[in-house]
């Protein structure tokens, strides 16, 4: 804690303006850091949507993709003589759907969960902050009501 020297009627204004000036600096300081944290958890949430929009996407693609399966299907009843040539093309197209669809998922369940992880610890950043300032505010209370209640005692003593 902060003492100050004793001046007549009080204590030395300069001291205390001084150790008032950084308080609100640390404060202001701490506010800073938490709007910095409150960006950076929207910019998150953005890239968040930005991976949704990507999931969107790929269950466009895998619907076209299930249409050309089906009109590949059509073509081959008509064409009997190519019948083997589309069965193995069917099958490769399939092995490499399940490798691009498992992969895909892979990524974006990475993706996401990466994302989410760094919002929690943000979040969690923000809320410590935000615990501090209030512990931090309340021992300023607690000290400058110390402060007003020994000015009290000392004009009580000189009356």
């Amino acid at each position: 804690m902060e003492k100050f020297n004793r001046v007549f009627k009080g204590y030395d204004p300069v001291e205390v303006n001084s150790f008032l000036d950084k308080v609100i600096m640390q404060v202001e300081a701490m506010v800073d850091d938490m709007k910095k944290k409150d960006k950076e958890i929207e910019s998150l949430k953005t890239t968040l949507s930005g991976y949704n929009n990507l999931v969107n996407q790929y269950n466009l693609l895998k619907q076209k993709y299930d249409q050309q399966s089906n009109m590949e299907q059509t073509l081959r009843r008509a064409i009997i003589m190519a019948e083997k040539t589309s069965e193995q093309i069917k099958l490769t197209a399939t092995q490499e759907r399940d490798i691009i669809l498992s992969d895909a998922k892979k990524n974006a369940d990475r993706i996401i969960n990466e994302a989410l992880s760094r919002s929690e610890l943000i979040e969690k950043d923000a809320d410590n902050l935000k615990r501090n300032v209030i512990v931090f505010k309340r021992k300023l209370k607690d000290a400058l009501q110390t402060q007003l209640d020994l000015v009290d005692d000392i004009e009580k003593i000189e009356l």
